[in-house]
This record gives C-alpha cells, structure tokens and sequence, in this order.
C-alpha cells in the first residue's frame, strides 16, 4: 500500500478549547472554524478544501484525549513560509519554545518545536 498522504485528520487535545483557540489564532494568524457535538468540543484549522485537503482540529474531549509535552504521536504544522514567524508569537500567546528552529537539511528545510497552552508538544516545518 502507498498512501497519497500519510496524513488525513490530526486531533490536538485540549483541556480549555477556548484558550487552545486563542493560541493557535494568535500564533498563526487564522480563524478556527467551531464544531461541536454532544460530547465534543472542536476547533477545525482552516483548509483550502475540506473534502480533500489534509485537515485536523483542536478538540477537547473529556477522558480521551490527553495533552503531552514529552509523550505520544508528534505532527508537525505547517510554519508557512518561514517558521520564525510562528514561532515568534509562542511565548507571547501562552506558549513555550521546546526546541527553537534548527535546520534538517538543506533538502528538508527547517524544524522547531512549542508547547501549546494545553501541555502538547507540537513540531513546526518550513523551508525556509
């Protein structure tokens, strides 16, 4: 099997999906789209296209999910054109720098990490 994507929904848990919402508005200068269901509270990262594009939420989920700084599956956000400028606003939204930007390659480009207001470590990549 070969996938297109490797990736098709990602789910970020949140303990306040209000304050998580204001956290990644702020640092990525986006709207986040809300919906919720009966026991679930969730807030979609915009895409160009819903129906194909790779998409995920912020979604506070009582009992089951759990924020980690050091455990569990790592995704990496898109940080644009330059991850800078993302990571520029961690600190000031709530946020903490776990591992400011480094280079992987010149091949692939640039990577840094951030702890969110809800305890979860969260990779960025860019090219530049």
């Amino acid at each position: 099997m070969t996938f297109k994507h490797a990736i098709s929904w990602f789910e970020i848990p949140a303990v306040d999906i209000s304050r998580a919402q204001k956290f990644y508005e702020t640092i990525f200068d986006i709207e986040m789209i809300p919906m919720d269901m009966e026991d679930t509270k969730m807030r979609l990262f915009p895409v160009e296209d819903m129906m194909t594009g790779i998409g995920g939420a912020l979604c506070e989920v009582p009992d089951m999910l759990t924020p980690s700084a050091d455990k569990g599956t790592l995704i990496y956000l898109n940080g644009g054109d330059d991850l800078d400028q993302v990571l520029a606003k961690v600190e000031t939204a709530g946020g903490t720098i776990h591992t400011p930007k480094m280079q992987i390659s010149p091949e692939y480009g640039f990577m840094g990490l951030f702890i969110d207001t809800e305890g979860s470590r969260i990779g960025l990549h860019s090219m530049a």
